[in-house]
């Protein structure tokens, strides 16, 4: 029996973005509970290339064990190809964006640079029928991790990174600091903050001072020419998009009461200096949500939150889309067209 093939982009061992070949890989073998979506486009996350290169900025014992040759990508929008008998809500020809299992999948299982991926129904909305395939497939893990840090969790699953629930604080009328703000959840942050009626401040590289301006930031710091810890005092929220070791520098930049949020939160070590400022430090995991991208899609039709798109490649040149990821200064999203 002939096995059925597709083109994707795999890789037969950790490393640089030389690593992606783009080749043939079997099909995708339809599970009870999921539909197969023929890929149209697909958005690229930080997690490709941490797994790309074998998650080695995590300690050994935290890394997950992979099987090669593997897949990479979570983030499709594409169209319904087949369904399994039990689901009902997707049919053939259905434009559907989708996270394909993530968390589940950072070992490598959930497979999106191909041609095809299967997904459960739980994990799939309708696309916003007026945004293209390209800008959709840029939504997913980054709108949701916005979404899921700002607004609502929409799940109840234990938080891996700390021992307590992450909670949303209010945002109508609070000032709200987004660091990073031109990057992939950085713009989505901007703009759901503003779309609650806070104040945003934005810091990024000041090539993107009007972009985020037209996003709906109030007021714009560089932070190549100053560091926003140093201007800014007494806001309610700071979301750190870039995290990390130095996020704790925002401490005290908040007042009494306020919330940092690190979307990166590996290498902070400022707790107890939080605990004496009376600020709250919280992170959580982004996770797949069909009935969460279902509610983002209204926002997205309705232009009450846009993605914008860095740079568009094509499925074969991913390796060009990850070295345009190394050298950094994002303004949104970086993109696979497959077809």
């Amino acid at each position: 029996m002939t096995t059925q093939t597709m083109k994707a982009i795999q890789l037969h061992g950790f490393g640089g973005p030389d690593v992606l070949r783009y080749e043939d890989a079997p099909m995708p073998q339809l599970q009870a509970g999921e539909v197969l979506i023929q890929v149209h486009a697909v958005g690229l996350n930080p997690p490709d290339w941490y797994l790309r290169e074998g998650y080695k900025t995590l300690p050994p014992e935290w890394r997950p064990k992979v099987s090669f040759p593997l897949i990479l990508g979570t983030d499709v929008s594409g169209t319904v190809a087949a369904v399994a008998s039990d689901v009902t809500d997707f049919a053939v020809g259905d434009e559907v964006y989708a996270m394909v299992r993530f968390p589940s999948g950072l070992a490598g299982t959930s497979r999106a640079y191909a041609e095809y991926v299967n997904a459960a129904a739980s994990e799939v909305a309708i696309k916003p029928a007026d945004v293209d395939h390209l800008h959709a497939a840029g939504a997913p893990m980054s709108l949701l991790t916005a979404w899921q840090f700002l607004i609502g969790q929409g799940h109840d699953e234990p938080n891996p990174l700390q021992p307590h629930r992450h909670e949303p604080v209010p945002l109508a009328g609070r000032t709200v600091v987004v660091n990073g703000a031109a990057g992939g959840v950085g713009h989505f942050a901007v703009q759901l903050a503003k779309w609650k009626g806070a104040r945003v401040i934005a810091v990024a590289s000041g090539r993107h001072e009007q972009l985020l301006r037209e996003m709906g930031a109030d007021e714009f710091i560089d932070y190549r020419k100053s560091n926003a810890e140093d201007v800014v005092h007494d806001v309610d929220l700071v979301v750190d998009a870039v995290g990390g070791p130095g996020t704790g520098r925002f401490l005290r930049t908040l007042r009494k009461g306020g919330a940092l949020f690190p979307i990166f939160p590996l290498g902070y070590s400022g707790a107890d200096e939080a605990a004496r400022l009376g600020v709250t430090v919280s992170t959580t995991q982004v996770r797949s949500s069909g009935a969460q991208l279902a509610e983002l899609a209204a926002l997205l039709d309705a232009g009450a939150v846009r993605v914008h798109i860095d740079s568009s490649y094509a499925l074969a040149d991913a390796r060009l889309a990850h070295e345009r990821a190394a050298a950094g200064h994002i303004a949104g999203k970086i993109v696979l067209q497959v077809r």
